[in-house]
């Protein structure tokens, strides 16, 4: 009788799972251990390791594959820590509870999971291309920046406040950057204000998006400028707000008498001292009506007063905010355009009347973070650092206006008119309907260039709104009337009537 090999009991097979995806040992392939979890957690859920299966012991596994004793006890500590797997006194073995339920029927592809109804409401946009795309609005001169006294800022703060600053700061932002702003709105933008109105967000978006939160109930009607800015869209429906756009002419919002009756709303979005995009300023006998009808009706305005620091003509014009005492104003600012929009600091300064009942709350709702930002940016204000900044920067940008406007005037030799050159980091070139703004913005992509299409901007776009937004904040001064040839070649060639 010829001699035979015994048969294997459990402690000496192998999953054949280990097998067909052997461990991989080298310097960037995960640890041993990591690897060993993964392979058999993979055959628990695929099926091919069933609920009850024996798994051989450590000791075993760890002889065949070659590895440490240790290893295997550590990867089946953790599934079993994870729920994958239970011993008992015969052993390891794959839960029992694992069993997933059987059935006959044929399988039914599952729906996809709902999505909040909110967001079928945001639109979707074609993106401006990179921050550094050459005429792309919004963004300002970056390479004129003081980065090195901002830095020495940065330094000084963390130099101060220490590992201090690294836990939650006042939820409202910290007292000293509250206090610099609420000064520097007083002098430069006529904002009636004190420091404890100041609250401190992440950019305007969250300033935006607060305001929705704290001021409506999801259903109320918000009025939005049309066209108007995206973003300021996004964020109110985000609110499961009703946004409803009003048109913009020549001297801002326009809104009769019978709609403040027909659907009165309860928010109203304005950017009153540079429309964005038109560039129109919101004139003063519609200011002081917009003010009244709100006070009237129970409605607030939210003021957004993104790049009013830069006016090309005189000074700059005050806000709407501090035309009277305590206006029915949210008025809400970024440091995106006096800055760089990295920072991610914004502020909403709260009306009198509610700011004190609204404390609590956020203190509950918010937590107070970029604590060593803020008192960089506290520092860059009160050094004097950020004045000098801004009247750089307003020379700057209103040569660079100056360049654009002489190049569109030389170079486009379609009809057109240009808008809102009085200020702000971009102008609108209004185009007949023949030249669709949309397929130039796109063509214009493929070069390397970043203008928007005024339609874009528009919730039911006319044949007026037919246009191109260009932004010269980052644009270098020699590189603008070249790119203006090039745009110019590109409407030319995209005439529908051509």
């Amino acid at each position: 009788m010829n001699a035979q090999t015994p048969p294997p009991t459990h402690e000496t097979l192998i999953p054949q799972v280990l097998l067909e995806v052997p461990l991989v040992r080298g310097q960037r392939s995960l640890p041993v251990q990591r690897q060993l979890h993964q392979c058999l957690q993979a055959a628990i859920l695929c099926g091919r390791l069933a609920p009850g299966s024996r798994l051989p012991g450590s000791r075993a596994l760890a002889q065949a594959l070659g590895i440490s004793r240790n290893t295997v006890t550590a990867a089946y500590d953790l599934l079993a820590a994870e729920g994958f797997l239970q011993s008992d006194r015969q052993g390891t073995c794959v839960a029992r509870h694992l069993q997933r339920p059987r059935t006959t029927a044929a399988p039914v592809r599952q729906p996809p999971p709902r999505l909040a109804g909110r967001v079928e409401q945001v639109p979707v946009s074609t993106g401006p291309g990179g921050v550094g795309a050459a005429l792309r609005p919004g963004v300002p001169a970056l390479s004129h920046f003081p980065l090195a006294d901002w830095r020495r800022a940065l330094d000084r703060a963390v130099s101060r406040a220490g590992t201090a600053a690294l836990g939650y700061g006042d939820p409202l932002g910290e007292p000293g950057l509250r206090a610099a702003i609420a000064r520097h709105l007083s002098v430069a933008r006529g904002v009636r204000c004190e420091s404890r109105q100041v609250v401190i967000t992440e950019g305007a978006q969250e300033a935006l998006v607060l305001c929705a939160r704290l001021f409506a109930n999801p259903g109320d009607t918000v009025w939005m400028e049309d066209p108007g800015y995206r973003g300021a869209k996004a964020a109110l429906w985000a609110g499961d707000l009703n946004v409803v756009p009003m048109r913009v002419d020549a001297n801002g919002l326009y809104v009769t008498e019978s709609e403040w009756k027909a659907q009165r709303p309860r928010l109203v979005y304005t950017t009153p001292s540079h429309q964005y995009p038109t560039g129109a300023v919101l004139s003063a006998a519609r200011r002081l009506e917009l003010i009244a009808h709100a006070r009237r009706h129970g409605a607030w305005i939210i003021e957004d007063d993104y790049d009013s620091e830069f006016r090309h003509a005189g000074d700059s014009i005050g806000a709407m905010q501090g035309l009277e005492a305590d206006t029915p104003v949210l008025y809400v600012g970024t440091f995106s355009k006096t800055l760089f929009p990295g920072l991610r600091l914004g502020f909403v300064v709260l009306p009198p009347s509610v700011h004190e009942r609204l404390d609590v709350t956020l203190r509950e709702i918010l937590r107070g973070g970029h604590r060593h930002e803020q008192l960089a940016l506290c520092d860059f204000m009160e050094s004097g650092e950020f004045v000098r900044h801004l009247g750089r920067m307003r020379r700057l940008y209103r040569t660079r206006h100056a360049v654009l406007r002489a190049a569109l005037a030389q170079h486009l030799r379609v009809p057109h008119t240009v808008e809102g050159g009085e200020g702000g980091l971009h102008v609108v070139v209004r185009l007949p309907p023949d030249y669709p703004d949309q397929a130039i913005a796109e063509a214009a992509r493929a070069c390397g260039m970043a203008p928007l299409a005024l339609s874009s901007f528009s919730a039911s776009a006319t044949p007026q709104d037919n246009g191109l937004v260009l932004g010269y904040g980052n644009t270098a001064t020699e590189r603008l009337e070249p790119l203006v040839k090039r745009l110019s070649r590109l409407v030319a060639s995209r005439s529908a009537v051509a």
